[in-house]
């Protein structure tokens, strides 16, 4: 399992389309938003990013600030590193926050307070119990230690079954007990806060194991992050050779189009003009939604368009329902039906995405593909979509 995101900055076009308390957040603060088209036509609010700080947008998506990302270009393979850390970043993102709302539920399950509840009907801790960070701020305001000792003591034992498992490498027990101290470091304040409450009650053991349970059942889930990131730049590299082989048959007819792929100039004069006749590559991030959208957070919707210049007669083609020659497929399908030879990633992109549906099924989590093609306007759209 490859590590997290580490670079400081990504350099990467980026439109983040905003929630409305992003939307709002941003206002409040006198920052204008803008107003752009996405690769399905809609048009939204929200800021463009092109260097930005991982952990700068993993915050805004912490806080529900971020309902859509989404980023063009007519290659990826210079920009991959970058493209794998943006993807595992917002599948982490997504972890987190499912985290946080699971450990929620596994506190107001306890006994302890329940019983409290119970003797303190005017003061129930329950889903609808909403308290203002400030206020969840000055109750944990000099309780730093209590709360390192407390992470601590729900760690140890997680910790010491990581170092003794002979199935990881040193490389991954250090993936393992760093991805733990992570989730516990994003836990929301209101969890720290009754934690620490109940901390000298006689059921907080049972408050630990279910956090610790639930840790562990998220380590193994954080592995869904690289092979996502690895089926993306998968797809987005097949794309944009698939665009490259198009052009290089018009720049020169006389030639053999794989070989000329290889020459660095000639491969740059090809990319800059798919830049020119603006056919890129769109990939683009559908984020479960707002603190409001029950059942919703744990959602994820990965798209990727590989448009053309016909695109817009498409969409209104498509919202006329004219569209009779849609042909829907799931990805392993698609893969499997592609002619040998147009791609020779097949094979491994078949490899990832089977790898990826096992492993979802396995780590219990909601996974599907399909694959729209358009054969009037030339379009392929291919929608990963998650539910963690």
């Amino acid at each position: 399992m490859a590590s997290t995101v580490k670079k400081p900055l990504l350099s990467l076009p980026l439109k983040v389309v905003l929630t409305e308390e992003g939307a709002s957040y941003f206002i409040g603060n006198n920052k204008k938003l803008l107003r752009f088209r996405l690769a399905d036509n809609a048009e939204e609010y929200g800021i463009m990013l092109n260097k930005f700080s991982p952990l700068s947008l993993q915050r805004m998506m912490l806080m529900n600030y971020v309902s859509k990302i989404e980023i063009s270009m007519a290659e990826f393979v210079s920009k991959r590193l970058d493209v794998m850390d943006l993807a595992k970043l917002i599948v982490y993102s997504l972890l987190y926050k499912q985290f946080n709302n699971q450990i929620l539920e596994i506190l107001l399950a306890t006994d302890c307070i329940k019983k409290h509840n119970r003797a303190n009907p005017s003061h129930l801790f329950d889903k609808k119990t909403k308290m203002n960070d400030s206020v969840l701020h000055s109750a944990l305001a000099g309780k730093a230690t209590i709360i390192a000792e407390t992470r601590r003591e729900i760690l140890k034992p997680i910790n010491e079954n990581i170092i003794k498992n002979t199935e990881y490498s040193a490389e991954e027990k250090n993936m393992y007990i760093l991805m733990a101290e992570k989730f516990l470091n994003r836990l929301g304040l209101f969890n720290w806060y009754i934690i620490i409450l109940f901390k000298n009650n006689s059921g907080f053991p049972e408050m630990v194991e279910g956090i610790r349970g639930l840790i562990k059942k998220y380590l193994e889930k954080s592995k869904v992050a690289e092979f996502t990131a690895l089926m993306i730049m998968e797809l987005a590299q097949m794309s944009e050779n698939a665009n490259m082989k198009k052009t290089a048959m018009k720049m020169y007819p006389d030639n053999d189009n794989d070989m000329l792929l290889y020459d660095p100039e000639i491969r740059q004069k090809i990319i800059e003009e798919l830049i020119r006749n603006h056919e890129l590559v769109f990939l683009s991030w559908k984020i479960g939604g707002g603190a409001t959208a029950i059942g919703k957070q744990g959602r994820l919707e990965i798209t990727l368009y590989n448009k053309d210049d016909e695109f817009q007669e498409f969409k209104e083609n498509m919202d006329q329902k004219k569209s009779a020659d849609l042909n829907k497929k799931n990805l392993i399908d698609f893969y499997r039906d592609i002619p040998e030879g147009e791609n020779s990633g097949n094979d491994l992109g078949l490899y990832y995405i089977s790898y990826l549906d096992d492993a979802c099924r396995n780590m219990n989590i909601k996974f599907d593909s399909t694959v729209n093609q358009f054969t009037s306007s030339d379009l392929t759209v291919i929608t990963l979509m998650f539910n963690f």
